[in-house]
């Protein structure tokens, strides 16, 4: 820098002073981009995973207690994504997805992690267990789960204001049901910095199996988060308290916290009442020994400091309380998971054979001799070798008992524990929050269900300084019932419309009681999905393909499925047999051309009798293939001009040749030439291109040109007794006489004096089929022809 200035002409003396000016300048940049950092309003995302179809055996609450999570979390301004029963694919791009959001959220963002199933813990390191995991033995893990470690330090090492990881997965698990099972519960973890980690079971130890609909876990927390003005830890420490209450001591939940920021959930109003517990003081508690307070309150302060020395405390205080043994099961799990994870971080045969010499038949024993296996060491240590040591001194025998075995639950009744007193420090839950109604069934894939949201306290306030997430229902209505339903209570509010004058968006004034419920009906259903969690990108995708493989093969299977006859081909052409014409963004077709597509019929439904003649002319190739016309009425309510069909000409005028009018309606007019020719197999070089004269236009409506015989071969019957000349014919009926038409139709307009040659080789290429035995019409038809004489 200086050379730099000296270059510029500045003296020395002025070289320092512009040195310190520009070190003050970039100070003074860093400290604006700092205040402007803290004042910015915080972010607050969430991943809310519950796993329970598992194809070993569902779990009752998993998925439900994420959506309790999940719901919670919202109401408190996390923008939450979540999913239901992810398989290993789904589960690693789901947490792919959070870390790249959590990435992008920038500096002042607060993200929260949450994960219900099972969970596995092996060398050393938690898993999640994906719902389609299949582990025979325990070196599975690793290639059938996802490694829960990995994810929390990849979140850690995102620049934001913290992590919250919660693993709501210690369960007994049906995995590695061999002869080297797996330690039971999650083993104990470090957090990185400014990361709080939890479990719904302290390390070493499950939870009880429960019915549902929900979790004690997942209902404490729910609760704690909801009320408003706590520390984070104070939410963890309660819920800790809570959850020994609500499993009468049989779950006892576990935290470990180095989140540094101030955080609360929710605010507390200044005028909020008094707490319902006065002696709830965390300075007081965990200040006050042990030994000052008596044995009911003993037992609470130690479990709301759930320390090692702590619970050393309760028993050198009240050795022969009801809740020692309880204590002494929890200081012998604690003890165990603190030296195993020592040994798994000291990773050396040494460090295994001083694991083994501690617990021979401890929760890890198999997961130490994989290790000693790995190193080619032997089981047995050599007669000296280097203990380690640990940070805790070894278990007394009264302790190894509860940990001689690979699982511990703190309800086993083999060990007679007794069921805590009701719990103190701690105010009675809500009224409404005590029984929690199951949450309506979710029929979506992946998507959690929804509970009905319980409105928090009318004191507690939405977080001050966070910015809210777009489209969060349940954050702007905190205070009144959000339903995703077309049920309408009192201060319910709708998408955030409340159907009534007592909530915070009042209706419409001047509408009636009806109004009002048919438009929160109409916004209920409009807006149902808005308050389900939104799913992940990846899983939004996923879904997608699973619901719609084929959303065009889709569609139109779902279009024909009402009209579609089981003998038609073309299934999806009958699903508009009853469209207007032009419908659905088709253009009319311009007459005299041939049908859009295959298969479609026009008919005369809609159109006077006299419309019928030349109906035989040229259908199309398909009909030629088709049995009879036995069942092709299935289209016969067709309007005109329906699917692609030409709209009749003015004065009802029969289409011209090659309209492709298909025989499923049966015509009204037959000429008298319609049955079985050869000339339709064996075309005359004269037949394609003959005219006929207007003069003969009469005499030639008694007849039938030769081309439109070829439609003609495969359909014997229809030379049958004509139906009435007022009733819209239907496939079944069979063709009037010659004769019939001649007599009761008028002579046909022009047009039909005027064939067009382009379409007959067409025709009588698709004849395919051999014709039954020709007739010979009698010499006498030829007339009209060139070299014969004309009709009479």
């Amino acid at each position: 820098m200086s050379p730099l200035l000296s270059m510029m002409g500045l003296s020395s003396k002025k070289t320092i002073w512009a040195f310190f000016a520009l070190i003050l300048v970039l100070a003074g940049i860093a400290g604006a981009n700092s205040a402007e950092a803290q004042n910015s309003p915080e972010k607050r995302i969430a991943l809310v995973v519950g796993n329970a179809a598992y194809k070993t055996g569902a779990l009752p609450t998993p998925a439900n207690d994420a959506g309790l999570i999940a719901q919670t979390l919202q109401a408190a301004g996390f923008d939450v994504i979540g999913a239901r029963d992810l398989d290993q694919n789904g589960l690693r791009d789901t947490l792919r997805d959070f870390l790249a959001k959590a990435n992008a959220s920038g500096p002042n963002t607060v993200a929260f992690v949450y994960l219900a199933g099972y969970g596995l813990q092996y060398q050393g390191g938690n898993y999640f267990v994906p719902v389609d995991a299949q582990i025979a033995n325990a070196t599975d893990v690793p290639v059938e789960a996802i490694r829960v470690t990995d994810f929390t330090k990849s979140l850690a090492a995102i620049n934001n204001r913290g992590s919250i990881v919660v693993l709501d997965a210690a369960r007994a698990n049906p995995f590695a049901q061999s002869n080297q099972p797996l330690a039971g519960g999650l083993t104990l973890v470090e957090p990185d910095a400014h990361q709080l980690i939890a479990f719904n079971a302290a390390p070493g130890t499950v939870a009880p199996p429960e019915a549902g609909p929900y979790g004690s876990y997942a209902h404490a927390l729910a609760e704690m988060i909801r009320l408003g003005g706590l520390s984070l830890g104070d939410v963890f420490d309660r819920t800790r308290l809570r959850v020994s209450d609500l499993t009468k001591g049989a779950e006892i939940s576990w935290d470990a916290s180095k989140f540094t920021n101030t955080f609360t959930f929710f605010d507390r109003a200044p005028d909020a009442p008094a707490a319902q517990v006065s002696t709830y003081d965390n300075a007081a508690i965990r200040t006050k020994a042990i030994r000052d307070f008596d044995e009911k309150d003993a037992y609470f302060a130690a479990l709301d400091r759930d320390s090692l020395q702590g619970y050393e405390d309760f028993l050198a205080a009240y050795p022969n309380d009801s809740m020692a043994r309880r204590v002494r099961a929890i200081i012998a799990a604690r003890r165990e998971a603190i030296t195993w994870r020592e040994t798994w971080i000291a990773d050396t045969p040494q460090a295994y054979w001083s694991y083994l010499r501690r617990y021979p038949h401890g929760p890890h024993v198999w997961d130490a001799r994989r290790r000693l296996d790995h190193f080619e060491a032997t089981l047995e240590p050599p007669p000296s070798f280097t203990v380690i040591e640990y940070d805790v001194p070894p278990p007394p025998p009264t302790e190894i008992v509860y940990v001689d075995r690979p699982v511990l639950y703190f309800d086993d009744a083999d060990f007679g524990y007794a069921p805590p007193p009701p719990v103190v420090f701690l105010a009675p839950p809500p009224p409404d929050f005590v029984v929690l109604a199951p949450p309506p069934p979710v029929v979506d894939l992946y998507v959690l269900p929804a509970p009905v949201f319980v409105p928090v306290a009318a004191w507690v306030l939405p977080p001050r300084d966070v910015a809210p997430p777009e489209n969060n229902i349940i954050f702007n209505n905190i205070h009144n019932t959000v339903v995703n339903n077309t049920v309408i209570n009192n201060s319910t509010t709708v998408n955030n419309t409340t159907v009534n004058e007592t909530g915070a968006a009042p209706a419409a004034p001047g509408l009636t009681t009806g109004q009002k419920l048919a438009g929160a009906a109409v916004i209920a259903g409009a807006g149902a999905a808005v308050l389900h969690v939104a799913l992940p990108p990846s899983i939004q995708k996923k879904a997608a393909v699973l619901q719609n493989p084929n959303p065009a093969a889709a569609v139109k299977a779902a279009a024909g499925s009402p009209v579609a006859p089981a003998t038609q081909p073309q299934a999806g052409n009958a699903a508009t047999a009853h469209t207007l014409p032009g419908a659905n963004g088709q253009p009319l077709p311009a007459a005299g051309k041939l049908p859009a597509a295959q298969g479609q019929v026009q008919t005369k439904q809609v159109q006077s009798p006299q419309a019928a003649p030349g109906a035989v002319h040229n259908p199309p190739a398909t009909t030629v293939a088709k049995p009879a016309p036995a069942g092709a009425n299935d289209n016969a309510h067709a309007l005109p001009g329906a699917k692609g069909q030409p709209l009749p000409v003015v004065g009802n005028t029969p289409p011209v040749k090659g309209q492709g009018q298909v025989a499923k309606t049966p015509p009204p007019q037959v000429a008298p030439a319609a049955k079985q020719n050869p000339i339709a197999a064996e075309p005359k070089p004269n037949a394609h291109a003959q005219p006929v004269k207007p003069a003969a236009a009469p005499a030639i409506a008694t007849r039938a040109p030769a081309k439109p015989r070829a439609a003609n071969n495969n359909q014997p019957h229809i030379a049958a007794a004509p139906p009435p000349r007022h009733v819209n014919p239907v496939a079944a009926q069979p063709r009037p006489a010659p004769h019939a038409v001649a007599q009761a139709r008028p002579p046909a307009p022009k047009p039909q004096a005027q064939p067009r040659p382009q379409p007959q080789p067409k025709v009588a290429q698709q004849v395919k089929r051999p014709p039954p035995p020709p007739q010979k019409p009698p010499e006498k038809k030829k007339c009209g022809a060139p070299g014969f004489p004309a009709c009479h």
